[in-house]
Formats: structure tokens, C-alpha cells, sequence
């Protein structure tokens, strides 16, 4: 019994805290919100993915600091709003609570495999699809529909995407 409880002290000491410089937790954000919210009117079939998604898992898991997590995920989710003609929120609290799960679940695993981080965007996607159907449909009252085949499709796509795209931020990465 001993050995098991050693064994998963030492686990999560090798779980990694990282940090960013100011320009790179500022600048990627705000480059995902802004991509998204302007390639899509040129690139229709760029809609599928969700950057600002990805970069709010990301910093999420990296960090590993639940309020951090929950408090970027809202400051991404409001920039985004207000750059679309919903209303200003939806996206904010979707990506609260992804960046608050996602903090979460970084402390308990580790995520810099492609494969447990291909896993986790797909399970997070569908959460925060399904946050914001919640909100749209429930407190908004939007005549929205949910489309399974839609939704599985946006998920592997984002979860590729970021494989991808970690991959590359983890080269901006600091250990702390």
C-alpha cells in the first residue's frame, strides 16, 4: 500500500508547471481571437475550428492553475463575443468552465503526449460545444439545433489542429 501511495506522489511531482513571458500570454491569445474572427470570412470551411479554443486548453494545462485557467478562459470567451453578433457571454462562459476543467485536469495528468492531448481537445471540445448549446438554447432562448455529426466532425478537426498547434507553443514555454 505504501508503494502505491509513493508511486503517485512521485507521479504528480513529475507533473510540469509551466509559465510564459508576458508578450506570448498576451499576443497568442489575442492573434487566435482575431484569426478567428476574420478567416472564416474568406476561408468558409475555416469555421470548424475554434483557435481561441485551442489556445485557452492549451495555457490551461500548461499552467495548471485553476483560476488562472478560469480566468483566461473568460477573457478569451468575452474577446471573442465581441467579436461576434452573439450575445456578449456566450463564448465567455463556455471557455470559463473549459479553462477551469482543463487547469484541473492538467494537475492530475500528464498532457504532453500528442495522444492524451488529441483526447483531451476532443473531449473539451464537445464540453464546450455542448456549455454553449446550453447557454444558447436555455438562458438565450436561440432556436439552435444540435448536429452530432457536425459536432464529432469539429471535434476530431480541432483536436488535429491541436496536436499541431501545442506542439508549436510548447517552444514558447517556461518551466517555473
Amino acid at each position: 500500500m505504501s508503494e502505491l501511495v509513493a508511486a503517485h506522489s512521485r507521479s504528480r511531482e513529475q507533473v510540469e508547471v509551466y509559465s510564459f513571458s508576458w508578450p506570448v500570454a498576451i499576443f497568442a491569445p489575442l492573434l487566435a481571437v482575431f484569426l478567428q474572427a476574420f478567416i472564416p470570412i474568406k476561408i468558409r470551411f475555416f469555421d470548424v475550428f475554434d483557435l481561441p479554443l485551442l489556445v485557452t486548453i492549451y495555457f490551461a494545462m500548461s499552467r495548471r492553475n485553476p483560476i488562472t485557467g478560469l480566468l483566461q478562459g473568460s477573457i478569451i470567451g468575452l474577446v471573442q463575443d465581441s467579436l461576434t453578433r452573439d450575445m456578449i457571454g456566450m463564448y465567455g462562459i463556455a471557455k470559463t468552465l473549459v479553462g477551469f476543467a482543463a487547469s484541473q485536469l492538467g494537475g492530475k495528468i500528464d498532457s504532453d503526449n500528442p495522444g492524451s492531448r488529441f483526447l483531451i481537445v476532443l473531449t473539451f471540445y464537445i464540453g464546450h460545444q455542448a456549455a454553449y448549446f446550453a447557454v444558447a438554447r436555455g438562458l438565450v432562448r436561440q432556436p439552435i439545433d444540435w448536429h452530432w455529426a457536425h459536432e464529432l466532425l469539429g471535434a476530431v478537426a480541432n483536436a488535429l489542429l491541436a496536436v499541431l498547434l501545442f506542439a508549436l507553443l510548447d517552444r514558447f514555454r517556461q518551466r517555473t
